[in-house]
């Protein structure tokens, strides 16, 4: 199943492998590896370097330990990006929360002309749902910004493209911060709502240009709170 290691840093070796596993279906979420003595048998390597390799497995989101059950392949793909782009933040001499807005820039509009050609009704229901929540949540910062992430999380479903499902989501959870921060300019979550809601009746209409334009617009206003 597995190859000897014989080189190198052994438990990025094995990382590796349990990864590449994973990518090609040979490892499925819910799936249990092999105890620490038999992943050293197979991999050829002292229990060790297997610790370490199941350690890094995790700080990734790709396994979870159940006590006394054993380690188990984590449905935690968006968790794992995540972690990455944080880490990659943090470690980084640039400006973590510019770079995303400029992301953002990119992806999202497009993102919003996807979703109005393709927007199922359970789609568009629950960016619905998340702009109700932020109507009633305008003086509740921490259930506005859970409303907020999950509306920008729902139109990313609704392009039916499970990649930029996964892109997106870590990418709006790591500016939950700067949320904050916006939500205390005066008068923005007022501001964020008539975009969200100009946002979600041009995919109702499956207008992809309207929808385009009013995110363009939501991000522009986005960023000039956060400057105040």
């Amino acid at each position: 199943m597995y190859s000897h290691i014989h080189t190198g840093r052994l438990y990025e070796q094995i990382v590796e492998q349990i990864e590449q596993q994973i990518v090609k279906g040979e490892l499925r979420v819910g799936d249990r590896l092999p105890a620490e003595r038999d992943l050293a048998g197979q991999f050829g390597v002292s229990r060790t370097a297997v610790r370490e390799a199941v350690k890094a497995l995790r700080q990734k989101g790709l396994v979870e330990i159940a006590p006394g059950r054993g380690t188990f392949i984590a449905d935690r793909t968006g968790r794992a990006v995540r972690h990455s782009l944080d880490f990659m933040l943090k470690v980084g001499a640039t400006d973590g929360a510019k770079d995303l807005a400029e992301v953002r820039a990119i992806l999202e509009p497009e993102i919003a002309a996807l979703a109005a050609v393709r927007a199922s009704k359970p789609a568009c229901e629950a960016m619905r749902r998340a702009i109700e929540t932020m109507d009633a949540a305008l003086d509740d910062a921490d259930a506005y910004i859970e409303a907020d992430l999950a509306f920008h999380l729902a139109l990313a479903q609704a392009t039916q493209n499970n990649l930029i499902a996964t892109l997106i989501d870590p990418i709006v959870d790591l500016l939950r911060e700067n949320r904050g921060r916006i939500f205390n300019t005066p008068g923005a979550p007022q501001r964020g709502q008539v975009y969200h809601k100009q946002i979600l009746r041009a995919v109702e209409h499956r207008n992809a240009n309207a929808a385009r334009n009013a995110m363009r617009a939501h991000l522009k206003q986005v960023r000039k709170d956060s400057q105040q």
